[in-house]
Parts: C-alpha cells; structure tokens; sequence
C-alpha cells in the first residue's frame, strides 16, 4: 500500500503526515517521538490519542514534518493531521474519531492587536487624579 498524506493544523502551526502500514514508528522532523518531545509527557499522550483509540498504535508508522508556532500547537496538529490520515486508511475509523472531535480543526488563533491598546484587548491603567 502506498504513503497516506494529511495535513493537520492548529494556531500557527502545520503538521504534515505521511501514514504507511507498519510496526508503529513515529518520526517527527527527523526524530523519534520521545526525542522530539522530551519530558513533556502530556503532549506525547496527545499525539498518539488517534491511535489508541483506533488501535492503530502498533500498525502503522508515521513520518511527519512540522513548522511554525510551539511544541503545544504542534502537538495539537500533528493529532489533526494523524486522525485526517486514520480515515483516508480507513474510512470505518471516522466513527470513532469523530465523537471524540479529532477530525474538527480548532479553529481558535491569537486575537490581533488594536491600537491604542497594550495587548489585543488590555487597555492601559486609568488613573482617576
């Protein structure tokens, strides 16, 4: 069978997956998964939640590539981009998924910055006298 791409997002970042039956290897960017993500245990969890709940853990492997934002972000995309790829595998996934809202993009991004303003919606201190 041949590579399964997707692609996941979430603020800033982008991840791209490429899904290929296997042995349950993930490589991001060139590392292995604990290397990539250290001590930041929460965060692995968040990754491989696609594959638990399909248990897919150990039937495929994923190579991925992700750019912009931080490893929070990433982490959430690189989740989309997984589950987008667990359903082009197989369409029967999309029931399991689905419920738990891992096929949903969130959508929520930093609001701008007005003028006038400190921060997006921050205002400066008033001073009374």
């Amino acid at each position: 069978m041949a590579k399964i791409y997707a692609t996941g997002r979430r603020k800033a970042s982008i991840a791209k997956v490429w899904l290929t039956p296997g042995t349950g290897n993930i490589t991001i960017n060139g590392l292995s998964l604990d290397a990539w993500l250290g001590g930041l245990e929460a965060k692995k969890l968040r990754v491989k939640q696609p594959l638990a709940l399909t248990k897919q853990d150990t039937s495929v492997d994923i190579v991925a590539s992700t750019m912009g934002g931080g490893f929070g972000g990433q982490a959430d995309a690189l989740r989309h981009g997984i589950s987008r790829a667990l359903v082009t595998f197989d369409p029967a996934l999309k029931t399991i998924l689905k419920p738990e809202g891992m096929m949903t993009r969130d959508s929520r991004v930093v609001e701008r910055k007005k003028p006038g303003k400190r921060k997006a919606r921050r205002s400066r201190q008033f001073s009374k006298r």
